[in-house]
């Protein structure tokens, strides 16, 4: 059900005749917002949202608590984004973006980002074949379809660019040949937040290809108590050997084309564009959303709505986007991050300022 707060407009000008026939206690059951969908064109979500339960259930054989991570990990997926996922050593990150690609029966690959790493060890090289004495593409590491890139910000500038057209447009180019990705494609790559030696800090343009930043936390003292036993109970299992596919590229592709049939009504996207648009004129930052941030959150709420079941988004789809959407994509003023000021303080004082939809 939706929130008590959200509440469509009524249209005045459809007569009772037109209206879907539904029984009094059935229109009294229902919200607002799911009476003024037309019933004959529901999308069926059931598959995918046990599908995403199934997901969650293997990831959780092995990832203690860490919800709002792998849910932020499939919302992604579904919204063919890219993650980056920030937190200190030794929280499971990498071990999670292992588990989840092993969830999906793709390929994958990882890629430890060092500081001596060329652009042409990630893409690819051409390579002169002797037999032929002719200059053969030899694909890099980064062909994959899931690909986790530890420690993105231990690589240079230059290796780190070489990311963006791939992430992108999910083709590399080289020597003037388009090599496109095959799909699924998806990139989760992880950063140190406190460790700054011997790292390079990601430019603004990069950060904007990711659809997520998540940020993993410490887990609570019952969680790490949970982490021992599992550990301990585990004996020498290797976690990977413990989860198994759960989805194939094909079923994968058919509920993204699902996802983006989600029902997003004018004011909902007005919604959106309130807030990111205050995000460039606000005081307290000097560096807004771009159009693209947008766009993120839009997709990002489809994926939510429809893991939750509902072919409709909300305001709290809206909600639970923005925090991971906005979060590396807007700058605080100088004066503000001196102050000990977050971006996620300013995320929530312009969600307060704007008015949700009704």
């Amino acid at each position: 059900m939706v929130s008590g707060k959200y509440k469509c407009m009524e249209n005045e000008d459809i007569t009772k005749s037109e209206m879907p026939e539904q029984t009094p206690e059935k229109i009294l059951e229902t919200s607002p917002q799911e009476q003024h969908i037309n019933f004959e064109n529901r999308i069926d979500l059931s598959e995918l949202k046990q599908a995403v339960e199934q997901l969650k259930t293997e990831l959780q054989k092995v990832i203690v608590g860490q919800h709002d991570f792998i849910e932020l990990l499939i919302v992604s997926l579904l919204s063919n984004g890219h993650v980056l996922i920030e937190g200190v050593p030794g929280i499971a990150k990498t071990i999670t973006a292992k588990l989840f690609a092993k969830t999906l029966q793709t390929e994958f690959n990882r890629i430890q980002f060092t500081p001596d790493l060329m652009p042409s060890d990630v893409l690819g090289t051409s390579i002169l074949n002797m037999k032929t004495s002719s200059f053969e593409f030899k694909k890099g590491p980064i062909f994959s379809n899931m690909v986790l890139i530890d420690e993105i910000n231990r690589a240079p500038a230059k290796t780190q660019a070489a990311l963006f057209e791939v992430m992108e447009e999910r083709q590399v180019t080289i020597d003037g040949i388009r090599y496109p990705m095959e799909p699924p494609f998806m990139v989760l790559a992880t950063q140190n937040p406190i460790e700054q030696e011997g790292t390079y800090a990601l430019p603004e343009a990069q950060l904007d290809r990711f659809l997520f930043k998540i940020k993993v936390e410490y887990p609570s003292l019952q969680e790490e108590i949970e982490i021992l036993k599992t550990h301990h109970e585990r004996k020498a299992q290797k976690p990977l050997d413990l989860v198994n596919a759960v989805l194939t590229p094909e079923k994968l592709v058919e509920f993204k084309n699902k996802t983006q049939e989600i029902v997003i009504e004018e004011k909902v996207l007005g919604y959106i564009a309130e807030i990111v648009t205050k995000t460039r004129t606000h005081p307290h930052l000097y560096l807004g959303g771009s159009p693209r941030a947008s766009l993120a959150v839009m997709n990002a709420s489809k994926a939510f709505a429809a893991i939750n079941g509902r072919d409709f988004v909300t305001p709290e789809d809206i909600k639970k986007s923005l925090f991971p959407v906005l979060r590396h994509r807007i700058i605080l003023s100088p004066e503000r991050e001196m102050e000990g000021m977050s971006t996620e303080n300013v995320i929530e004082m312009i969600i307060q300022s704007v008015e949700i939809p009704r």
